[in-house]
């Protein structure tokens, strides 16, 4: 039975590369915002949004799933021990109101934790994924077209980190939900359009499809 997250944890700027293409300072320390359980969707639904709030991006991630309390824990390594499943995940983003919001010096919750904003796949097991947390690989398409290309390798901070820093200032409970940041690609999404992640795990490539409406 899959436990409904209290809360999905979300890295920014995790990916020196989409700092740049952003125009945003890399970070000396995790970028970290929050989503409501509420802004979880079923990827079969589909990908939409309030068109008239202008253009939503997709930032494809590498998800992860907490399976037991993670709180203070200042080893890397203790730290993955937490992790149960893991899957790919659409950050969706509303760039133009974010654009606004930062200009004016606001909060970015209206165009990153809206209703539908976090879009997940299906779980998979942390075993049948990772070998190497520093070797994991994942890519977007949008019509047949490769846009993103993840690799754990070019995070700015390790899995593992990430996850310890975390638990310092949010206490991940079992269901939680963290997702690493997106590399560099990202970009409007536009009606019509499908979009293909695939998640490369030890024997086999896992993939899944979701249709903009």
């Amino acid at each position: 039975m899959t436990i409904r997250p209290s809360k999905i944890v979300c890295v920014g700027r995790s990916y020196a590369d989409h700092a740049k293409e952003l125009g945003n300072a890399i970070p000396d320390r995790p970028v970290l915002f929050i989503k409501p359980p509420s802004a979880l969707s079923a990827l079969d639904a589909g990908i939409e949004w309030n068109q008239a709030l202008g253009s939503c991006h997709y930032e494809c991630e590498l998800s992860l799933r907490i399976g037991q309390t993670l709180k203070a824990e200042t080893d890397p390594q203790k730290a993955l021990q937490a992790v149960d499943a893991v899957t790919l995940g659409l950050d969706l983003t509303l760039r133009d109101l974010q654009d606004d919001l930062k200009k004016k010096g606001q909060p970015w919750e209206r165009s990153k934790a809206y209703d539908g904003s976090c879009i997940l796949a299906d779980w998979v097991d942390v075993s049948d994924v990772v070998n190497d947390w520093n070797d994991v690989h994942y890519t977007l398409h949008v019509n047949d077209e490769l846009r993103q290309k993840g690799d754990t390798a070019l995070l700015i901070f390790d899995v593992g980190t990430l996850l310890a820093e975390i638990s310092q200032v949010f206490t991940l409970e079992a269901g939680d939900v963290v997702m690493t940041g997106t590399p560099a690609g990202v970009g409007a999404l536009h009606s019509g359009e499908q979009l293909k992640m695939t998640l490369q795990g030890k024997t086999q490539q896992f993939v899944w499809s979701a249709f903009v409406k």
